[in-house]
C-alpha cells in the first residue's frame, strides 16, 4: 500500500515522457522527394568514403609529430571490412528517407550505426547523424526522448570517440558558405512575404468586421424605425379619431365625449408602453437611478394581444369582427410580433380610410403556416388619411421576409381593402433558432 503513490508517480512520469506532445508530421510528396535525394547524396558520399578509407596510408608518431610513413607495398584491402563499412554507411543514409515522418526512430537507427562504426572512420555516419539530429529536434513530437537522444548523439560523436571528425575539402568550402546564405535569404524573403500576406488578411478581416458591424447597426436602426412607425402610426391614428369624435359631441353629449377622451387616454398609455419596450431594446437597463429596468419592460405584443387591439379599434366606432381558425399553438415570438403588426397595420388603414365601414380580422393556424388577414368594406376617409406614406407596408414586407413570409395588400374589386400575410412555420422556427 505504501508503494502505491510511488507507482502512480512513476506512471505519470512515464506517460509524460512517452506520450507525444503533438501529432506526427505528415510530409508531402515534395518533402519525400527532397529526403530521397538528400539520402542518395549522403549515401554516395559515405560509400565513397568507406571505399577510399581502406587506402589511407598508415600514420605513426615521430618525435611527437604525426607523419605519414608510406609502406613498402600498398596494403591489401579487406573485402569483409569494406563490405561492413559500406553496409553501415548505406543503412545510416537510407534511414534519412523517413526523417520527417519518424524523426526519433531515424535518429536511433543512425546512432546505432554510429556505435558500430570503427573509430578510425567517423565519416561513415557523421553527416547522416547530423541530419538525423536536426530532424529529431525539428519534427519529433516526443520532446523528452528527442532531447535525450540529441544529448547522446553529441556525446557519441564528439566526446566519446578518439577519432578526428571529417574534414571538408577546400573545394566545398564556398558551398558551405553560399548555400546557407542562399537558404537563409530565401527563408527571410518567404517569411516576409507570408508576414505581409498575414497582415493583409488581418486588415481585410478587420474591414469585413467593420462592414458587418455597420450593416448590423443599419439593420437594427431600420428595425427600430419600423417598430416606432407601427406603434406611433396606429395609436396616433386611433387617438386622432377619438379626439375628433369627442370634439364633435362635447357640446351635445358630454358622456360620449368623456368616453372618447378615455379611449384617447388608453391609446396614449398603450402607445407609451410599446414605445418604452422598443426603446428598451436599445438599453435593457437604465443606468440612471430610478430609471426603468428590465422588469419595467413589457414583452413584445403577439397574437394574444390581437383581441385587445381589436377592442381599442372597435371603441373608435369601426365595426370589427375577429375570427380565429385552426388549432391554436405557440409560435416563435418574432412570428407572433410580425403577425400582430400585420393586424395593426390593417386596422390602422381601416381607421384612416374606411370610417363607417366594417372590418374582419382573420387569424388562421394552418398545419405548416400562419395566415393573417384584415379585410375592410371601405368607407369614408378619416382625418389621418392624407398623411400616409406607404412605409408601413414596406416595413411589413421586410419584417415578413425575414421569416420567409409574404404580404399581399391591394384594393378589393367590390370596394374596400385587403391586407393578408402568410408565414411558413417551419422556416420561421429555423430562423428563430439561428
Amino acid at each position: 500500500m505504501t508503494n502505491a503513490p510511488v507507482v502512480d508517480r512513476l506512471r505519470a512520469w512515464t506517460t509524460l515522457v512517452v506520450l507525444p506532445t503533438g501529432p506526427l508530421p505528415r510530409p508531402t510528396v515534395r518533402n519525400y522527394v527532397f529526403d530521397v535525394v538528400l539520402a542518395l547524396v549522403i549515401g554516395v558520399a559515405s560509400v565513397g568514403y568507406a571505399v577510399d578509407s581502406q587506402d589511407v596510408p598508415a600514420r605513426v608518431v615521430v618525435g611527437g609529430l604525426i607523419a605519414p610513413v608510406p609502406p613498402l607495398m600498398p596494403p591489401e584491402p579487406d573485402p569483409g571490412a569494406v563490405f561492413g563499412a559500406v553496409l553501415v554507411a548505406v543503412v545510416a543514409a537510407v534511414a534519412l528517407v523517413l526523417r520527417r515522418r519518424y524523426p526519433l526512430a531515424v535518429l536511433w537507427v543512425v546512432l546505432y550505426a554510429t556505435s558500430v562504426t570503427p573509430s578510425d572512420t567517423p565519416g561513415l555516419t557523421f553527416y547522416s547523424c547530423a541530419v538525423a539530429a536536426y530532424s529529431a529536434a525539428a519534427y519529433s513530437p516526443h520532446r523528452p526522448p528527442a532531447l535525450a537522444s540529441l544529448v547522446v548523439a553529441v556525446l557519441a560523436v564528439g566526446v566519446f570517440r578518439d577519432s578526428e571528425l571529417p574534414v571538408v575539402p577546400n573545394q566545398y568550402v564556398p558551398l558551405l558558405i553560399l548555400v546557407p546564405l542562399i537558404v537563409a535569404a530565401n527563408g527571410l524573403r518567404t517569411w516576409k512575404v507570408r508576414t505581409d500576406e498575414g497582415l493583409a488578411q488581418v486588415s481585410a478581416l478587420e474591414r469585413e468586421q467593420a462592414e458587418a458591424l455597420r450593416r448590423a447597426v443599419e439593420h437594427e436602426r431600420a428595425r427600430i424605425a419600423r417598430e416606432l412607425h407601427d406603434v406611433v402610426t396606429h395609436h396616433v391614428s386611433v387617438m386622432t379619431i377619438q379626439a375628433g369624435a369627442a370634439r364633435k359631441v362635447m357640446a351635445v353629449s358630454p358622456d360620449q365625449a368623456q368616453g372618447a377622451l378615455l379611449a384617447v387616454e388608453a391609446g396614449g398609455r398603450a402607445a407609451m408602453t410599446e414605445l418604452r419596450h422598443v426603446m428598451g431594446l436599445l438599453t435593457m437597463a437604465s443606468p440612471e437611478p430610478g430609471g426603468p429596468g428590465p422588469a419595467d419592460l413589457a414583452p413584445q405584443p403577439g397574437l394574444a394581444q390581437v383581441e385587445a387591439l381589436v377592442a381599442r379599434v372597435r371603441d373608435t366606432g369601426v365595426r370589427v369582427e375577429s375570427v380565429v381558425r385552426g388549432q391554436l399553438r405557440p409560435l416563435p415570438s418574432g412570428v407572433e410580433l410580425a403577425a400582430y403588426r400585420v393586424v395593426q397595420e390593417g386596422l390602422t388603414n381601416a381607421v384612416k380610410h374606411a370610417s363607417g365601414g366594417s372590418v374582419v380580422v382573420t387569424v388562421e393556424y394552418g398545419v405548416d403556416f400562419l395566415r393573417v388577414e384584415v379585410v375592410d368594406t371601405g368607407g369614408e376617409a378619416g382625418p389621418g388619411a392624407a398623411v400616409g406614406n406607404g412605409y408601413g407596408l414596406i416595413g411589413l414586407r421586410e419584417r415578413l421576409a425575414v421569416y420567409g413570409g409574404t404580404l399581399e395588400a391591394r384594393a378589393r374589386v367590390g370596394g374596400g381593402y385587403r391586407v393578408a400575410a402568410s408565414i411558413p412555420v417551419e422556416a420561421s422556427i429555423a430562423v428563430e433558432a439561428r
